[in-house]
């Protein structure tokens, strides 16, 4: 049995995370549905969650500017 414990320190921003994680999903090639997504492979699952970390790094560094 597993557990989910992502959880976001700002409960208000969930819908906008989603729509963020789908437009990393769109950038790196990987068919996200709503919903659940178990049966992507690691490689997909990770390329979107790098996509976003990668965008927000330089949001970040842009911000610095």
């Amino acid at each position: 049995m597993s557990s989910n414990n992502n959880q976001l320190n700002v409960p208000q921003a969930k819908e906008a995370m989603e729509r963020f994680k789908m437009e990393c999903a769109n950038e790196v090639g990987v068919n996200l549905k709503q919903g659940y997504n178990g049966d992507l492979t690691s490689r997909e699952a990770g390329s979107v969650g790098g996509q976003m970390v990668k965008k927000m790094i330089e949001s970040y560094e842009n911000s610095m500017k």
